[in-house]
């Protein structure tokens, strides 16, 4: 029995270490996302990076769940947490909204970015980096027969769904010089951001998750 504590303990610890994991990248490819998105026009990439930093805010609230959830309190969301949810949401929406217009007018006028090859580069580490958080979420959400950890796993692919969306976006691009294929890229992040924005608040009232990465 005592065995089985103490494994369950560093299996919470390891959860809330993903979740850490998970908030640290964020930032990290919020910030490099917008930056260099701006620096060569990139509309997509650009889009891409504050969806990574929205991410952030419901990170947060995961990792405050993983922690309350290692003190042996109930799976059950607290104040904190559907308020991240909230916060979450409506930040979504304001993005969607904000790229369906900027990549609406950028379609009309065929806007050109200067490269998207910085896009490529940074959607396929961010791949890589999905597929491994969700198998080692996966991992430690079967072995605590936890439903939260299992739910935040499979809601992290659709954050694998967006790297992908801005993969395309970016390749057709640097092959067809179309700059259309960039702001294509755009719209479709602008609706899957409107779609995390919907089940975050979704979420917020108790409403099963649909698997957006704003699920926790």
């Amino acid at each position: 029995m005592f065995k089985d504590s103490t494994h369950s303990q560093v299996l919470y610890r390891t959860a809330s270490l993903l979740a850490l994991v998970t908030i640290g990248y964020n930032i990290f490819e919020g910030v490099i996302s917008v930056l260099i998105g701006a620096t060569d026009e990139t509309l997509s990439l650009f889009g891409f990076g504050l969806d990574s930093f929205v991410e952030v805010v419901s990170g947060i609230g995961i990792w405050h769940m993983m922690r309350r959830l290692q003190q042996g309190e109930e799976d059950r969301r607290d104040e904190f947490e559907r308020r991240a949810l909230q916060i979450t949401g409506g930040s979504f929406y304001v993005l969607s909204v904000g790229l369906l217009v900027t990549a609406g007018l950028s379609f009309w006028e065929g806007h050109q970015p200067k490269t998207t090859f910085w896009g490529i580069i940074i959607a396929l580490v961010s791949i890589f980096s999905m597929w491994f958080l969700i198998r080692q979420k996966n991992r430690v959400g079967k072995e605590l027969n936890s439903a939260a950890i299992l739910a935040d796993a499979a809601c992290t692919r659709a954050c694998l769904l967006l790297s992908v969306a801005l993969l395309f976006a970016s390749i057709g691009y640097e092959l067809t010089g179309i700059g259309r294929m960039d702001s294509l890229g755009a719209l479709f992040i602008a609706w899957l951001s409107w779609k995390e924005g919907r089940e975050a608040f979704g979420k917020a009232r108790g409403v099963a998750c649909k698997c957006s990465c704003s699920c926790g």
